[in-house]
């Protein structure tokens, strides 16, 4: 009997044990029955199965291999009913999983998961009512276990757990300046924006100054303590959907101005930011989009980012005359900070149309030409308009589409050409009408125009796919051009090779269209080993066509 009721022991929770085991000292102080009907709960299998569900519930984001991916199921399974109601017709497989997401037992199943991974498991209590005098403050004391995440002050910063502190400016006192969403505290619920801090581990912090508090939590070991006084009008932090694409480079150890370092989230030009708060007006809250379960960081918000431009732009134009003549060709009203995007799913027999933006020599039209003869009639470009007068040998229609300067000039005013532009004294450009009947057609319309002509085609009708085609450095460019005996496309006779002058030219122009433009490119591609790089370019037109892919959001609306 003995070891019956050991092995039914061993499968207790411990503090479901540490519970059984205080009734006994309880026994000779409360009434006998209500000993044996509390034991008899305690001991119960059905009890014990919900601790230990409870249990390892609990344990879901502390583990990582048990952390969710996101907190949101339910609602992404509503944007992919959405979007396959409108295709079942296209597919069996399609109607197929239609019809089994409005499944209630598979919803079910997906609102559980949300619940445990935005921990909505435990029990809302009600809020035990005080009677109080008017001039008695409300004390909270809240206890947080230390881990590997920032709470600063001005002067320094320590990984505790996930806020960051500062003095009050009227008041003197040490209060709560933010809190970092995914963070301890954020996770907790229980500390806010504005609380005053009166107490860390039993220290009183009067008349001390953020270095000191984080002075004594650089000392705690284990379970923090924190005594609070509650701000007015205490509102949970609710996650902004806003995503935006980074227009810039940021690494907070270089920013002297970020109030806490360890806080900061660094990226780079290119990368999608969830921006989970905007309410500072200097410095929001991100976390990478790649990076859904993790703690958010400290990101410069768009006005701050913008005065920083402004304000180096000023600089250089004032100490360097060239910098002055690079940023007279930039447009003034278009300072690369954040776009904000959002997902554009590919639609059926309507492809994006593909622009190839490059330096004049880097082999941008050689990669047209061959990436239309792998498919004719998939592959198609506009043939473009000119003033010029016909060479020997061209075929009107064929290479060009010649008119006159006065019928062009016309059509420009009359808003004809989606690009155009002027070289050697000639017009040249590419008709809307031709690019629309080249997409209605159900064939994907390959551009390669001048990189000035990127704003007029990063339109919502045209929603374009735009690559850089790179040249690679100077040494391999010379060598795979000298290798493959190109020919200068700076000579209109088409009869010499590129020069050395020329090379380090085509190097530059491409520095220069992505110090501009770089920031509006989907892909980049070096234009070393050509077949190399036409099967890059072929890959990247396959992204396009089947994967949703980041645009502003503006498509999409």
């Amino acid at each position: 009997m003995t070891a019956v009721v050991m092995a039914k022991n061993s499968n207790w929770d411990p503090a479901v044990s540490k519970l059984i085991s205080s009734l006994k000292e309880a026994e000779s102080l409360s009434d006998a029955q209500e000993i044996e009907f509390l034991r008899s709960l305690l001991e119960s299998k059905e009890l014990n199965a919900l601790v230990n569900v409870h249990s390892k519930v609990a344990k879901v984001g502390k583990d990582d291999r048990l952390a969710p991916l996101l907190s949101t199921s339910m609602q992404v399974l509503f944007e992919v009913l959405e979007l396959l109601s409108t295709r079942c017709h296209l597919s069996p497989v399609c109607k197929e999983a239609f019809h089994l997401f409005q499944n209630p037992h598979f919803q079910s199943l997906l609102c559980a998961h949300d619940a445990i991974a935005q921990k909505d498991f435990y029990p809302h209590l009600p809020e035990i009512p005080m009677e109080m005098d008017e001039d008695e403050e409300t004390i909270k004391i809240v206890q947080l276990v230390k881990s590997n995440e920032p709470l600063a002050g001005a002067q320094s910063a320590e990984p505790i757990v996930g806020a960051t502190i500062k003095t009050d400016e009227e008041t003197g006192k040490i209060v709560i300046a933010r809190i970092m969403h995914g963070g301890a505290a954020d996770r907790s619920g229980l500390i806010h924006v504005g609380d005053e801090v009166i107490e860390v581990n039993g220290i009183n912090v009067e008349g001390k100054t953020p270095g000191d508090v984080l002075s004594i939590l650089q000392n705690s070991e284990g379970t923090i303590t924190f005594k609070l006084v509650p701000s007015d009008g205490k509102m949970g932090q609710r996650e902004s959907k806003v995503r935006v694409r980074a227009h810039f480079d940021y690494n907070p150890e270089n920013d002297p101005y970020i109030p806490c370092k360890e806080a900061g989230l660094a990226f780079e030009r290119g990368d999608i930011l969830h921006i989970v708060s905007q309410d500072d007006a200097y410095w929001w809250q991100a976390r990478k989009e790649s990076e859904r379960t993790a703690r958010a960081g400290l990101i410069p918000s768009r006005a701050l980012q913008e005065r920083r431009i402004i304000h180096e732009r000023t600089q250089k134009e004032a100490n360097n005359q060239d910098a002055k003549t690079e940023n007279d060709d930039f447009d003034r009203e278009m300072i690369a900070t954040y776009e904000e995007v959002a997902k554009l799913y590919p639609r059926p027999g309507i492809y994006r149309p593909i622009v190839l933006i490059g330096a004049p020599g880097v082999g941008r039209n050689e990669l047209k030409r061959r990436l239309s003869a792998r498919d004719p009639e998939k592959f198609r470009s506009p043939v473009p308009y000119t003033t010029r007068p016909i060479r020997h040998g061209e075929v009107p229609g064929r290479e060009y589409i010649f008119v006159s300067r006065d019928k062009m000039e016309a059509d420009i005013a009359n808003a004809k050409f989606i690009e155009y532009g002027e070289y050697k004294g000639h017009l040249y450009g590419t008709s809307a009408e031709s690019v629309k009947s080249i997409i209605n057609a159900g064939c994907v319309c390959i551009l390669s125009p001048h990189y000035q002509a990127i704003k007029a085609l990063r339109t919502q009708q045209l929603k374009p796919f735009i690559i850089h085609i790179k040249p690679p450095e100077f040494d391999i460019l010379k060598e795979t051009r000298t290798q493959s005996r190109a020919k200068s496309t700076f000579d209109e006779n088409n009869s010499r090779e590129f020069t050395d002058e020329e090379f380090q030219d085509m190097i530059k122009s491409a520095e220069r269209i992505d110090f501009l433009y770089g920031h509006f490119f989907d892909e980049e591609i070096i234009n070393g080993e050509l077949a190399t790089a036409l099967d890059k370019l072929v890959n990247s037109v396959q992204r396009a066509e089947s994967e949703p892919l980041w645009v502003p959001v503006s498509w999409v609306q």
